[in-house]
């Protein structure tokens, strides 16, 4: 009986939980804080009770929270932060926490607000304004961190003359580059001039009704032509490339009442199906081409500002351009020609435009 009380003894110790040494306990509390925080979305910024709130420290228990994230801090894998005046962390994934190690207390320092810049990039002058580095330090920092391919310089269409530094994996942002109509930090002219001319020629194909041409009078045309004479016509239009009055020539106005005029959406859609740009382009882009062509007086919004159509010019056969009347008269760019009629809210006898116009 005794020896079989002596097994039970025995198996009872070994059923009995191994109590883990602090050291170990601390270590794998601090893991798991580091794996719940980095699970969560990349950006986020967590303060002692968000911390607290993932259920990781065992009774809320602040000395081992502090703890915790002071000796991820030390191994790169939280920022400390501070926001409203409260003290705050982000989490650093193990590759970037990895980087620091490698890097110099002077590297480090200008690598993190290199890292902090994000897409925009950071100007040298402030990077030394903030890390409060002797100039030949820093340039020797940046130097380092370039040629391990930690960070690039970017050239800004903002300021060009600045010296401007930003992470080597990430692409700078539109601010930065200008866009899909900047080539290195120059604007492209040709691919702007091109863009133009397309956008226009389509809109001018939703904003005018262009009439038929019969094919027989192309064929009674064409074979009045000699060989000659078709080199030389086809080498006029390609001069001409539709430009100025020629790209209004034989084209009548839709008929009241017309809803077809192309928004940014069409037009940007339109664009990027005709393999035109080597980037796709987003509506924001194309606004601003549109916004360029408004000034130039090549296209108008219409639709409360919901579309835009072609500008008809009309000219003399000797070229030059004369005054469209219906652009002159007040009806022409009424914001509320839809209303208008006889015996309306809104009529000719009691226009106050007609009034201002007659007295011009």
């Amino acid at each position: 009986m005794a020896k079989e009380k002596e097994n039970d003894n025995a198996k009872s110790e070994d059923a009995a939980p191994m109590e883990l040494d602090p050291v170990s306990s601390q270590k794998m509390m601090k893991n798991a804080l580091y794996a719940r925080c980095a699970n969560l979305p990349a950006d986020r910024i967590f303060n002692q009770n968000e911390l607290l709130s993932l259920d990781v420290i065992p009774n809320n228990d602040l000395d081992q929270l502090l703890s915790c994230t002071r000796q991820l801090s030390k191994e790169g894998l939280f920022k400390l932060m501070s926001r409203d005046g409260r003290a705050c962390w982000k989490v650093v994934k193990r590759d970037d926490a990895a980087k620091y190690k490698s890097l110099s207390a002077e590297e480090a320092l200008v690598y993190s607000y290199v890292e902090s810049s994000g897409r925009e990039g950071t100007w040298t002058r402030i990077l030394r304004a903030r890390t409060n580095l002797h100039m030949t330090v820093m340039n020797r920092c940046l130097k380092n961190l370039e040629k391990i391919n930690y960070i690039k310089p970017i050239k800004s269409v903002k300021f060009p003359g600045r010296k401007t530094y930003m992470l080597a994996h990430l692409q700078p942002s539109e601010d930065v580059t200008g866009g899909p109509y900047y080539t290195d930090g120059v604007l492209d002219e040709e691919f702007v001039h091109q863009m133009a001319y397309w956008t226009e020629k389509y809109v001018i194909g939703r904003s005018w009704w262009h009439p038929p041409v019969s094919d027989t009078g192309r064929r009674k045309n064409r074979n009045k032509l000699s060989l000659e004479q078709a080199e030389d016509l086809r080498a006029m239009e390609l001069e001409r490339n539709f430009s100025g009055t020629e790209r209004h020539r034989n084209l009548l106005p839709m008929p009241p009442g017309y809803i077809g005029y192309p928004t940014v959406a069409e037009i940007t859609k339109a664009i990027n199906g005709s393999g035109l740009s080597g980037v796709v382009m987003k509506e924001a882009e194309m606004k601003q081409l549109l916004d360029v062509l408004c000034w130039d007086g090549r296209l108008q919004t219409a639709l409360d500002g919901k579309a835009y159509k072609a500008v008809h010019r009309v000219a003399e056969e000797s070229g030059e351009t004369l005054e469209n009347g219906l652009t002159e008269a007040p009806c022409g760019r009424c914001p509320v020609s839809d209303i208008c009629e006889e015996g309306g809210p809104v009529n000719a006898r009691t226009c106050e435009y007609f009034q201002e116009w007659l007295e011009i």
